[in-house]
């Protein structure tokens, strides 16, 4: 493997950063000591998978009980949640993030298995009956807005994790063309709209705590300190230069 040029000057992350790095890496690998009989990804997996029947059992329990249940909004959440956790699947199985794969304390486990939990609440807020649903817009222009958001970040999450496997299987380095042309994150850019998209269709606050919660000590976390880690890189400073955080021309 061609091993790419490093410049002596690396910047470091924030001391925020890296604190918010440690207490993350022990909540999802160390907490508790002991054994470790499970990969991160493997729990991740577990509730991508599990997306599905899950949603589809909650239409089948709530079918009496609320209209809710078998609205059109609740079908849509069933077929874009789990058709995500598909998709996430797939992924995995044929480009594994290496972020994911070390492997995590019985308590870490569990406590990862019910923080990924946490993302079902807008699905069973909706299907429930416990949001109103009252868009701001009329329901089928939601509903549009929330698929197309939902699709779109799926493609855009799974070619930058794929660009990104397949390009450092053949040299390190930064990766500056196709889906990290023109923003440095991609593929937390898609994780974000499919889970914004998700909470959009919901229409509850409990959703938007949740990806507040995630988005601020994790995606921010691990962007911070990819940033810091890149900029040992010779190229780094011209290619943040030109480049945008996660959306193009805005942020």
């Amino acid at each position: 493997m061609n091993q790419a040029p490093v410049s002596p000057t690396q910047y470091p992350a924030p001391a925020w950063a890296r604190s918010l790095r440690r207490f993350n890496q022990w909540i999802m690998f160390d907490l508790g000591g002991g054994p470790r009989p499970f990969k991160l990804a493997w729990i991740i997996n577990l509730q991508k998978a599990g997306s599905f029947p899950f949603f589809g059992l909650l239409i089948w329990l709530y079918a009496d009980t609320t209209p809710a249940a078998t609205s059109t909004a609740a079908w849509l959440y069933l077929a874009l949640h789990g058709s995500y956790g598909l998709v996430w699947l797939g992924k995995d199985l044929l480009f594994p993030d290496a972020s994911w794969q070390g492997r995590a304390t019985i308590a870490s486990s569990v406590v990862g298995a019910l923080g990924l939990a946490g993302y079902w609440l807008a699905g069973w807020l909706l299907i429930s009956g416990r949001t109103s649903m009252d868009y701001p817009l009329p329901d089928v222009a939601w509903y549009c807005l929330c698929v197309s958001m939902c699709v779109l970040g799926c493609v855009i999450m799974v070619a930058a994790d794929v660009q990104k496997y397949c390009t450092l299987k053949l040299h390190s380095g930064l990766i500056t063309d196709g889906m990290f042309r023109s923003i440095r994150h991609p593929n937390y850019l898609g994780e974000m709209m499919i889970y914004g998209a998700l909470a959009l269709l919901s229409w509850h606050w409990i959703p938007l705590l949740v990806l507040a919660y995630f988005w601020g000590m994790l995606f921010s976390t691990n962007m911070v300190m990819k940033e810091a880690s890149m900029s040992r890189y010779p190229e780094w400073a011209a290619y943040r230069k030109r480049t945008w955080w996660l959306l193009p021309g805005v942020f």
